[in-house]
């Protein structure tokens, strides 16, 4: 049984089981190269975050974005594509996400083996604490309307897209399936398809007993550096009190925690709930009727399976349809497998690639 876990350790559990080094290269199952496959063109570029102007934490506004375009755009100068937004997990950024999903590899054999073309975007959303959750924070930024607007902005404008809804997806694996939710579900008048992949912190986190050693820890960090010199969980809990119970009056870090000399802080706890999918999806239903298509995957060894199991089966309920697998493997052992074979021929089907969508 799961249930009497907190969610931070769901959450990170099962990375754990993956490497001894939670900032390192994961492994995982590499698809074989497809001979004579096309090769995409990789433009790293910057994006300008108006909805992070003025963060409490001094993260970047200016994001780091890796925009791949498909092997057909530079030569068919009329032609205009679908995109799809991939989000990043914790701890790592999109640069080290290229190397986890094996991109452009994999993006090239899945045109290779029959996927239509359209152009895929991987925006940054680490922050000083390792993660943005994707949500919306005076302490982080907005990053939820980072990705669903300002990202989508600039690259409607800068890129030959086709700028409908229908013709945007959205996926994200771990904090990035937990943002891939969030967003999602709040913006449906942005993106048509959503894929979600072994989304963390889907559930609030129930109270437990206050670790006075974490506690200690926690409220010894004043600075940035501080913050990096911490274990991986010690440092999702700061990165998800800055998204979820921020604090303007609250110096150096602008954050409220789950316990305070030590005892739990329910009121802090409220907060971090009501940022759960699973606790506030039942608003966003006729949303998420919107979408052409979902899709939902998790390993059959994810401690996050359980949760993930939750989401397909409240969509169930509705009558959302939505395609649902759990598939044999950890965490992250096979992302980039699932990248390739699951992931692109999934937008491949369910986004419109013709300029008049409806």
């Amino acid at each position: 049984m799961t249930t009497g876990r907190t969610l931070l350790t769901l959450m990170f559990a099962a990375t754990v089981a993956s490497g001894p080094r939670l900032d390192a290269q994961v492994q995982t199952i590499v698809p074989p190269v497809i001979p004579n496959a096309k090769p995409v063109a990789v433009a790293h570029i910057k994006i300008h975050g108006t909805s992070l102007e003025g963060n409490l934490e001094g993260d970047a506004v200016d994001r780091d974005v890796i925009v791949f375009l498909p092997p057909s755009y530079a030569k068919d100068q009329h032609r205009h594509y679908p995109v799809v937004y991939a989000l990043h997990g914790y701890s790592i950024g999109a640069e080290q996400w290229t190397h986890e999903i094996h991109v452009p590899q994999t993006i090239e054999g899945a045109f290779a083996k029959g996927a239509k073309e359209f152009i895929l975007v991987l925006p940054d959303s680490k922050t000083i604490h390792n993660g943005s959750m994707y949500s919306s924070s005076v302490t982080t930024g907005d990053f939820e309307n980072f990705i669903a607007h300002d990202v989508v902005s600039y690259i409607d404008a800068h890129y030959r897209t086709i700028p409908n809804r229908l013709s945007r997806g959205l996926v994200g694996h771990s904090m990035g399936g937990y943002g891939a939710s969030r967003i999602g579900m709040k913006h449906a008048d942005v993106f048509g398809s959503l894929y979600i992949m072994s989304p963390c912190c889907m559930s609030a986190r129930p109270a437990g007993p206050v670790n006075a050693e974490l506690e200690k820890t926690l409220e010894a960090v004043k600075t940035p550096e501080d913050s990096a010199k911490l274990p991986f969980f010690a440092r999702a809990q700061l990165a998800s009190a800055a998204a979820w119970s921020p604090d303007p009056k609250n110096p150096p870090l602008y954050l409220d925690l789950p316990f305070k000399n030590g005892k739990v802080q329910p009121e802090v706890l409220a907060k971090w709930a009501a940022n759960a999918p699973l606790a506030f999806i039942d608003q966003y239903i006729g949303n998420l009727r919107k979408y052409r298509a979902i899709s939902i995957d998790v390993g059959d060894q994810d401690g996050l399976r359980f949760d993930t199991i939750k989401l397909h089966d409240v969509l169930d309920t509705y009558g959302i349809a939505n395609s649902f697998e759990i598939y044999h493997g950890t965490h992250t052992s096979a992302v980039a497998e699932r990248f390739q074979n699951h992931v692109m021929p999934f937008f491949s089907k369910s986004l419109c690639f013709s300029a008049n969508c409806n």
